[in-house]
This record gives C-alpha cells, sequence and structure tokens, in this order.
C-alpha cells in the first residue's frame, strides 16, 4: 500500500499557492528547552529572545525524555538544544547525558554563561558519551565593539572566553553568525567574513576553528512581513523536498510541536501538542522566512 504522507499530488502545481513540504523522515529533532528567555538580548535575534521573555515555558527533564525516546523510535540522527539560552535551564547537563544516550547532540548558546567548571563538565560528558557531543557559541563580528553592539556590552569576551575554555576541556566549539553586521556594504572588504571569523580565533587561540556562518532572516526582532513572499508550489517542481529542512526536522517547545527553529511559537508553524507521530502531517511554507531557506539552501544543523 503507497504511503499517502509521501504521495505525489495529481494537480499540476499553482504559481501562486504556497508549496506544502512532507515529512521526508525524522533526521534532527530540536528542543526550544528555555523557551524565549535569554541573559542577552540581542537586536536581531531570530526568535525575539530577551531577559524579559517568558512567553514561552522551560521544558522539565521527563517530557524532553519522553521525546528523546520516541524520537529514538523513529530514527532520529541529530539533537539539538536551543532557546533563549539553554544553559539558564537548571537541568541543562542532565537533560543532555539523557540526550546523549539517544543521538549525537548539539548546544546552541551564547557561551558568557560557560564557567570553567561548566566547561569540564561538558568536557566528561562528551568523554563518557556513546555519541558526539557539539557546542555552537554565538558570535556577530570578530571585532568586539561591532559584536557587542548587538549582543550587549563584553559579550564577545565572554564568548570567546567560552570557546577557549571548551577547547582546554577537549571540545571544539562551533562559532556561529548570522550575517547581520557582515552583509552590508562589503563590496571592498579584502577578507570574506570566513577569512575574518578565522583570523580572529586563531590569533586569539583557537587551535582548530570551526565557524558556521548564516543567513539574515527577517524574522523575531527584524520581523518584516514585507520582506520577502511564500515558496510556491510552481518553485518546488521538480525539486527534492530535503532540500529544506522542513523536510526532516521537528521542534518541541512548550505548546507542542512546530516546523522548524526559525518559525518556533508561531501559530502557522505549529503542528499539534501531541506525539511527533502526530505532527508528521505537511508544512506550509507560506511564511515569508521559507523563502530564506529556499534562496540560500540554509540549514540551522551544523552542516
Amino acid at each position: 500500500m503507497s504511503d499517502p504522507l509521501h504521495a505525489a499530488t495529481a494537480a499540476p502545481p499553482l504559481p501562486g499557492r504556497p508549496a506544502r513540504v512532507p515529512l521526508q523522515r525524522l533526521g534532527s529533532l530540536w528542543f526550544q528547552v528555555v523557551g524565549l528567555l535569554c541573559n542577552l538580548e540581542c537586536s536581531h535575534c531570530l526568535v525575539d529572545s530577551s531577559p524579559r521573555n517568558e512567553s514561552m515555558a522551560f521544558l522539565d527533564r521527563e517530557l524532553v525524555r519522553r521525546y528523546l525516546r520516541e524520537a529514538e523510535s523513529l530514527g532520529v540522527k541529530e539533537i539539538y538544544f536551543t532557546g533563549g539560552e539553554p544553559f539558564l535551564h537548571r537541568e541543562m547537563t542532565g537533560i543532555l547525558e539523557d540526550s546523549l544516550g539517544t543521538a549525537p547532540t548539539t548546544v546552541l548558546t551564547n557561551g558568557t554563561l560557560i564557567t570553567e567548571p561548566l566547561a569540564q563538565e561538558l568536557g566528561r560528558l562528551a568523554l563518557a558519551s556513546r555519541y558526539s557531543l557539539e557546542i555552537r557559541v554565538s558570535l556577530d563580528h570578530p571585532d568586539p565593539a561591532q559584536n557587542d553592539w548587538v549582543r550587549g556590552a563584553g559579550s564577545h569576551a565572554k564568548a570567546l572566553r567560552a570557546v577557549l575554555r571548551l577547547q582546554e576541556a577537549g571540545l571544539l566549539p562551533i562559532v556561529t553568525a548570522t550575517e547581520y553586521l557582515l552583509s552590508p556594504g562589503r563590496e571592498h572588504e579584502p577578507l570574506s567574513p570566513h577569512e575574518m571569523f578565522l583570523r580572529m580565533l586563531t590569533a586569539a587561540g583557537v587551535r582548530r576553528p570551526r565557524i558556521k556562518l548564516l543567513p539574515v532572516f527577517r524574522v523575531g526582532k527584524l520581523e518584516d512581513s514585507r520582506n520577502g513572499s511564500p515558496v510556491t508550489e510552481a518553485m518546488m517542481a521538480g525539486i527534492d523536498p530535503l532540500f529544506l529542512q522542513c523536510a526532516e526536522t521537528r521542534v518541541v517547545a512548550a505548546g507542542g510541536v512546530f516546523a522548524c527553529p526559525i518559525l518556533v511559537g508561531k501559530p502557522e508553524a505549529h503542528l499539534g501538542a501531541g506525539p511527533l507521530a502526530a505532527a508528521r502531517r505537511d508544512v506550509s511554507l507560506a511564511h515569508h522566512a521559507c523563502r530564506t531557506c529556499y534562496e540560500t539552501g540554509m540549514s540551522c544543523g551544523n552542516t
């Protein structure tokens, strides 16, 4: 019997109608583990996190465990934890221990809360685990002044210190930057953004720099519904849905399961309040942020 989830539509694609993408497989599962609470207030935050945004509750450890068990039964390949700032969760290291028994795990953090003891604990977790632990530390410019202009005073120094602490604990953190400060007016810049970060990290003593650059999304604090348009059926004609991360990604947050990390909390991306199996339905590419993923091939994952 054919699987209706993956059955091809008999109707021809319509030029203006938003495409719908089925879940092809559960490649990665994300947890919005602290909701939208963060100790920083970055001026371009994708999900509008801040020290005052308590609109989405923390996930408790047992709830995360239940979803991890289900994800494992569905063949999940990667687990990610994001926020807000995940290390605001008092049980974060315990949650990571649970996750590392399921699949390779990544934490997205601003790095400012990574003390020496926490870095050493993360190193011990990674060493003792069957699967790999990745820590992604956010920066937005190699220059401290420009970075701190959007992320807060002292955030560059604290994030860089976290990278070095994690390195000494045996981890190889990934520095992640949104091209918010790197794109405009760069026509005469002799170095690419990647090269700029590479030089800064090497000079700071990072022995094996790893860098991920993300495009700018007009969501969260930069929300502008006039910027961009949906991905239509005609645009997706002949394209493998796995080109887009929503074909293999789901996000667990307070309130249920969402289609992708960028649209977490948005009603149009909400897929239900129950188990992952009930959130397998198609995702509409109607949000203007979907267009950025389509045009750039961007993935929130590590690759």
